[in-house]
């Protein structure tokens, strides 16, 4: 089958629909942000691109960082709700239900129901066109404790996490394999082996 030729766009999906909060525990805000991802390991770093007149951008560029927070499928609704409507206008965390809370390392907060929490502290702004990155350093990640299990393992597939693409929300759906899987040995299973024949 033969694939179509479509003008360059940002059809790279799917891409998380994070919840980048900014602001402090007293004048806070949040939104949604499909444009983020992780740009390096050592040190661990980040970026999240937002448009000049969106209403966090100001608030990012002013106090230097933000926390991005993944959402899960309980929270869809509040997700979508936080993309659309304007931090100028509402109080985005009470409109959506979402509960502000104190982070470890930097001054914004996080959000409790979304199961995972990355602090982040801005290291370059780049202006790139219709949007602005922030690129930034992770300095700290939150992760609620009932996805650990007792010998510190995560366990994120029981999270629930959304995805999102092509302006549609999705589930993640069931695990198909782990990092490594395709050149992975099977296992050697120890048993008794059959007596030979005489």
């Amino acid at each position: 089958m033969a694939k179509l030729q479509w003008k360059p766009g940002t059809l790279l999906a799917p891409a998380p629909p994070a919840l980048v909060s900014c602001g402090d525990m007293e004048q806070h805000n949040v939104l949604t942000a499909a444009w983020t991802g992780i740009v390096n390991s050592e040190p661990p770093m980040t970026y999240v691109s937002i448009r000049p007149e969106r209403y966090s951008h100001g608030i990012i560029k002013e106090k230097g960082e933000f926390v991005i927070n993944l959402p899960c499928e309980a929270i869809v609704k509040a997700t979508d709700l936080c993309g659309v409507k304007s931090g100028r206008d509402v109080d985005k965390f009470a409109l959506a239900g979402l509960t502000a809370e104190p982070s470890n390392v930097v001054a914004a907060p996080g959000i409790a129901e979304c199961p995972i929490s990355l602090e982040c502290k801005v290291r370059e702004v780049y202006k790139l066109g219709s949007h602005d990155m922030f690129l930034a350093d992770i300095v700290a990640v939150d992760v609620d404790s009932k996805f650990v299990d007792e010998k510190g393992a995560l366990h994120l597939g029981k999270a629930g996490l959304l995805a999102y693409a092509h302006g549609s929300y999705y589930g993640l759906g069931k695990a198909l394999g782990t990092f490594g899987f395709s050149v992975r040995k099977k296992p050697v299973t120890k048993g008794r082996r059959a007596p030979k024949k005489k």
